[in-house]
């Protein structure tokens, strides 16, 4: 009987051989043997502990330690801080999320009055994007996040940034998978959802039918007895748009929604992008603490002397409060899609904190980009995978992590994506090196191609392909995994003959004759040479013949002779069976 021991998300070698009850040289020595190069201090991750303890073929079974998720822990830290007895109250954070085309952006339009949905490609929204609105003197921050199942990683982070979700479907449509992806991940966070139930107005609408779905969801509207708030709304007309508002204040009423601001500021990052002439850009929210123009604060590996803070409309700012969504200039670099950020004293602090991070991201990530989906093509080298090299370039770090998500949720067991290289930003000669080099396609999302990068590229034959909407990028690169895959031979039956003489017998050629048995005998084809049920050879027909006369076709119940061209001597008998058919080569797609 196997035993289970529980790890958490990422275990240091050293613990791991503890754990096993084994040697830690045996454990690095498998390690190193499928391509994972570490030192007993070295962290590895769940999944590579568990495919090294498969092939070690120990009868230990792996279990993720029951930890409080992130997002339900930090919850339960702004809990705490919601007791502070100098903490004030702040505006509810909302997300609003849903399935591709059922209005979010739109109605997100109609609460802000501006219009969105026709400036994003494909009308599909390609990042988050956070703002603030008032009603009632209140203010609320909104957070759009992308309705495309390639924006899956952007939209768990928007769920975790928030106290509160819009769940937004169309009355006309119903609940798609995507509406189901948005409820696991607000209940993942642990927040609170609303249904705003959209396109009410339209031919078709059904909101009783949307409701039972929902039901079938374990969302039960409070009309019909459960707890989950749902307002009829109208993007278009604006109908129940006030009403949909209320319901927000008063949920946030509910939940006492505070924040500590005699703190040093923290917060989270939303996106980040590189700027023409200003550098790193950084879109936050704070969540705790009074955040200032000349602040220093630390995110991640990297940190930044906050030379411009700006609302998201652009205005400048001096300060911002909790629950505020703001742009920081005056980063060193980018610093990571969803990393906390912290206000520190000064420079030496931040720049100190940053180069700590960085030294702890490299020792848990010695084995660079090495995933547990990597270590399994290691192990499983003899199967040949054909790979297509690919070089990543997009406009901000969450959309850049999802085309690479995206990207490697199209490998297979024959064919698999390679990111050789990826970045933010405009593209340059050193992403066409080494393109070049690696013989690789470049994918542009959202980012500009210089003309004089364009003529680089050009002369180096490397392909550059530049979208705006992310599922043509997708559907590119998985016509080009097709071209990798191995065609599909597939054979067509033609018909068989009974030998009933052999007149002559060569090195490289038969000549028999017989009887058609079945089907239509035709030329060129291939043959499987029979006796009994055994296969004796495969061998060449090149000529038929009905009498002394070369046929084209002969056809079930006739007499024929025939010309069979082999690789060696066939010693062909009276009573043997030869079916005859054809090969074909048909190209597949993933």
């Amino acid at each position: 009987m196997s035993r289970t021991i529980e790890i958490e998300d990422t275990i240091t070698v050293g613990t791991l051989a503890e754990k096993l009850a084994l040697p830690v040289s045996r454990l690095i020595a498998e390690l190193m043997k499928n391509g994972v190069m570490a030192t007993v201090n070295e962290r590895i991750d769940f999944d590579t502990a568990q495919i090294i303890i498969q092939e070690l073929g120990l009868d230990i079974e792996l279990a993720k330690s029951a930890a409080l998720p992130d997002a339900v822990a930090a919850r339960a830290t702004k809990r705490e801080a919601s007791h502070d007895e100098n903490a004030v109250p702040r505006p509810p954070v909302v997300a609003v999320m849903g399935h591709v085309d059922h209005g979010k952006t739109s109605l997100l339009d109609a609460l802000r009055g501006s219009n969105v949905a026709k400036g994003e490609a494909g009308g599909i929204t390609q990042h988050i994007s956070a703002y603030q609105i008032e009603h009632n003197k209140r203010a609320i921050t909104f957070l759009d996040t992308p309705g495309h199942e390639a924006f899956a990683a952007i939209r768990e982070h928007g769920a975790q940034l928030t106290d509160l979700v819009i769940l937004v479907v169309a009355a006309d449509d119903g609940v798609k998978p995507q509406t189901i992806e948005a409820i696991r991940y607000a209940r993942k966070a642990g927040v609170k959802i609303i249904v705003a139930i959209n396109k009410i107005d339209k031919e078709g609408a059904d909101s009783n039918h949307v409701k039972q779905q929902l039901a079938e969801q374990e969302l039960l509207v409070e009309e019909w007895g459960g707890d989950t708030i749902v307002q009829e709304v109208s993007a278009k007309t604006k109908q129940g748009i006030n009403e949909l508002l209320d319901m927000i204040l008063l949920v946030a009423d509910v939940e006492e929604l505070r924040a500590s601001v005699d703190v040093p500021a923290v917060g989270l990052i939303i996106e980040s992008h590189v700027e023409h002439g200003r550098g790193p850009i950084a879109h936050a929210l704070v969540e705790e603490g009074i955040l200032r123009k000349g602040d220093y604060v630390v995110s991640g590996s990297t940190y930044a002397h906050i030379r411009n803070l700006e609302s998201t409309d652009g205005s400048a700012i001096s300060e911002a409060r909790p629950s505020t969504p703001v742009v920081i200039t005056g980063f060193k670099s980018l610093p990571e899609f969803g990393d906390q950020f912290m206000v520190v004293a000064n420079e030496k602090v931040a720049r100190a904190q940053a180069e700590d991070s960085a030294d702890g991201k490299r020792g848990m990530s010695s084995n660079a980009g090495l995933s547990s989906a990597d270590l399994i093509r290691i192990i499983n080298r003899s199967n040949q995978v054909s790979e297509l090299n690919v070089i990543i370039k997009a406009d901000v770090q969450g959309s850049l992590t999802s085309v690479i998500d995206s990207l490697r949720a199209l490998d297979t067991d024959e064919v698999v994506v390679r990111v050789v290289g990826s970045g933010v930003g405009v593209l340059t000669e050193n992403d066409v090196q080494l393109a070049q080099t690696s013989q690789s396609i470049i994918y542009g999302f959202n980012v500009e191609l210089p003309q004089s990068i364009k003529r680089f590229a050009s002369r180096d034959k490397v392909a550059i392909r530049l979208y705006k909407v992310i599922y043509e990028l997708i559907d590119d690169a998985r016509e080009e995994l097709s071209h990798l895959l191995a065609p599909e031979v597939k054979e067509n039956e033609l018909g068989e003959m009974v030998v009933k003489g052999i007149f002559n017998t060569t090195k490289t050629e038969v000549i028999c004759g017989g009887e058609v048995t079945k089907g239509k005998l035709t030329v060129p084809a291939v043959a499987r040479v029979k006796r009994g049920n055994e296969q004796i050879a495969e061998v060449e027909v090149t000529n038929l013949k009905r009498g002394p006369q070369d046929a084209k076709e002969v056809v079930e119940g006739e007499m024929c002779g025939m010309s069979l061209k082999t690789n060696g001597r066939l010693d062909l008998e009276e009573g043997d069976k030869i079916e005859l058919f054809t090969r074909e080569m048909v190209t597949r797609h993933l």
